[in-house]
């Protein structure tokens, strides 16, 4: 029997706040997870993910079945004590990467046929292989076994590719074995047509799920389409069950999420962009590697309480940048994640007084290229 359940504790419009409770602890919504796809988040130590205030974090299935081996991992203990991380874990069912993975894997019925990105190895993924992937690890949070579609596709393609999806999540359903206490999460497929996202959320309700993602997102589309899809999937979705849209995005993305009805979002672009130099802020993203910052005193965010902020200047960080220091992955990191998690509390925050609308006007309005 599952030991998961949320609760809707407010609504502001369409905004939601709510509370996750898993076997490892709550989790406050609406909530942004870091990803750690390789059972780390890049350039993070565990500590610091909590000292910044994430609650639960993302690791993926394709990866720590290449690598270390999803058996040497229980047998260390599972993921948890693998990676010293006490608090929630969600695992992503490899759907994605399968999908990113182009010529090198062969979809059918039956599930995946891929080469390993590592070494050329065969492999075959399955709705079943995958839940039992998920399970040795020991997530909280295991994801159905879906493809996700590319943009553009034809709408053949996309009817098929979805139903054959919708099959897959009953087969996820029937692997699971819920006596261990995580909760399972069906994905909702569809591409960009209206119909058939309604057709997808209608089989997942059939077959009945802890909480209901919506995937297909983020991979070439036009953000106005992307909010479109939300606002037709979204509704459909049972108001008492937890609501993830997967890899989005922006702190942009993330706002009008929320103001959508999503409880739960991920993505890498906090950390990637990081590594590459890129600082989200208060008024807008900077580069911190411009000429411009060489002798900037300041903060990276005069509004930003993180510790790089208290204790770094651009000028340093920039220095970093340029030196192709480790260092430099490290403090940019801490202050992206460090930005997104605050970003995230302020919209609870709002939420709960009924302000969402003021806060998403006033974010909208501060957002600039220069300080």
């Amino acid at each position: 029997m599952t030991s998961f359940s949320f609760d809707l504790l407010h609504e502001d419009g369409r905004a939601r706040r709510g509370r996750l409770h898993t076997r490892r602890g709550v989790v406050e919504t609406p909530v942004f997870m870091p990803v750690g796809t390789q059972a780390t988040v890049k350039a993070m130590y565990p500590e610091t993910l909590k000292e910044i205030g994430a609650q639960i974090i993302l690791a993926n299935t394709y990866h720590l079945l290449l690598r270390p081996g999803h058996e040497r991992v229980r047998a260390l203990g599972g993921l948890h004590r693998f990676m010293n991380w006490d608090r929630p874990i969600l695992t992503d069912s490899g759907g994605f990467q399968v999908f990113s993975l182009g010529e090198l894997r062969k979809i059918d019925e039956q599930g995946v046929r891929f080469q390993s990105h590592l070494d050329g190895a065969a492999h075959v993924l399955t709705p079943e292989s995958s839940i039992a992937i998920q399970e040795a690890l020991g997530s909280d949070i295991i994801m159905a076994f879906d493809e996700c579609i590319p943009y553009p596709a034809t709408r053949e393609y996309v009817a098929e590719s979805t139903a054959r999806s919708s099959r897959w999540a009953a087969r996820c359903r029937q692997a699971r074995q819920p006596e261990d206490g995580a909760a399972l999460f069906g994905i909702v497929q569809g591409g960009m047509h209206r119909d058939l996202r309604a057709q997808s959320v209608a089989d997942l309700l059939a077959i009945g799920f802890e909480g209901y993602a919506v995937g297909g997102l983020s991979v070439g589309e036009s953000a106005e389409l992307m909010y479109e899809v939300m606002d037709w999937t979204m509704p459909l979705l049972p108001r008492d069950c937890p609501r993830y849209v997967m890899g989005v995005g922006t702190p942009e993305n993330l706002v009008e999420g929320v103001r959508r009805g999503v409880d739960m979002f991920d993505c890498v672009m906090p950390t990637r962009n990081a590594r590459n130099g890129v600082l989200f802020t208060s008024f807008g993203k900077i580069s911190i590697k411009q000429a411009r910052f060489l002798d900037d005193e300041s903060p990276i965010d005069p509004d930003c309480d993180c510790y790089v902020c208290r204790h770094y200047s651009r000028a340093y960080l920039r220095h970093l940048y340029q030196s192709n220091e480790i260092l430099s992955s490290m403090l940019n990191t801490h202050h992206n994640l460090h930005y997104y998690q605050q970003l995230m509390a302020r919209m609870r925050d709002a939420i709960e007084s009924g302000t969402f609308e003021t806060f998403r006007a006033e974010f909208l309005a501060a957002r600039r290229i220069d300080p």
